[in-house]
C-alpha cells in the first residue's frame, strides 16, 4: 500500500495514512479517463437550442407572385429560407447530448484519476477540516499553509462553513466524497481531502 502524509489545517505533518491500492494504486487507463471527461462535459450540455424551420415561421401562405411572366425567379412562399424572416434550413432542435458510461468504466476512471494525483504527489490528506465560522480569509489561509492554489477540496459530508468559506476563492471547488468525479480531480491541480473522506471513498470503491 502507498503511504501519504497527513497534515493539519496549519500545514504541519501530524501522521501518515496508508491508502488502499485497489483505489489509489491502480494501473492508469488513459482511454477510460478520456471517455469519462468527454461524458461529463457532454452531460452538462442543456441541449435546448432551437430555431424555426420554414414550416414553423408565421406567414407566407400565399404565393408572392405568379409562376411565370414577371421576370422574377419563381417563389412559392415569403417564408422560404432565402427570404428575410424565412425559416432556417437545418434548424437546430432540442436534443440529448448525454453519453452513457458503464458503472465499471466510471469507477475505473475515478480510480485512475485518484492514482495519478497520488503518483504526482498532488494528493493532500487532512486530519480534519472544521471551521468555527464562515470566513473566506481563514479558508484562504489554510490553503496557503498547505501551499495549494488550484484545489479540489473533498470532505465526507456537506459542511456549510467550509462550502461558504471557499465559495468566493478563485480556482477552488468543494465537494463531498459521494460526488467526487474524474473530471474535477483532473481539472484542479491538487486534491485536498479529509481522512474520513478517504475512508468513505475506499469503503465504496475498494
Amino acid at each position: 500500500m502507498s503511504t501519504v502524509k497527513v497534515y493539519n489545517i496549519d500545514g504541519k505533518e501530524v501522521g501518515q495514512l496508508e491508502l488502499n491500492d485497489s483505489v489509489f494504486g491502480v494501473e492508469i487507463n488513459e482511454h477510460i479517463v478520456h471517455k469519462a471527461v468527454v461524458s461529463h462535459l457532454a452531460n452538462k450540455r442543456q441541449g435546448t437550442q432551437s430555431a424555426k424551420t420554414r414550416s414553423e415561421v408565421s406567414g407566407g401562405g400565399r404565393k408572392p407572385w405568379r409562376q411565370k411572366g414577371t421576370g422574377h425567379a419563381r417563389q412559392g412562399s415569403t417564408r422560404a429560407p432565402q427570404w428575410t424572416g424565412g425559416g432556417v434550413v437545418f434548424a437546430p432542435k432540442p436534443r440529448d447530448y448525454s453519453i452513457k458510461l458503464n458503472k465499471k468504466e466510471k469507477q475505473l476512471a475515478l480510480k485512475s484519476a485518484l492514482t495519478s494525483k497520488v503518483q504526482d504527489e498532488k494528493f493532500i490528506v487532512l486530519d480534519g477540516l472544521q471551521l468555527e465560522e464562515i470566513k473566506t480569509s481563514r479558508f484562504a489561509a489554510i490553503l496557503r499553509n498547505l501551499e495549494v492554489h488550484k484545489a479540489l477540496v473533498v470532505t465526507k459530508d456537506v459542511d456549510k462553513n467550509v462550502v461558504l468559506s471557499a465559495r468566493n476563492i478563485p480556482d477552488v471547488k468543494t465537494t463531498v466524497a459521494a460526488f467526487v468525479n474524474a473530471y474535477d480531480i483532473l481539472k484542479y491541480d491538487t486534491v485536498v481531502i479529509t481522512k474520513d473522506a478517504v475512508a468513505a471513498i475506499e469503503e465504496v470503491y475498494a
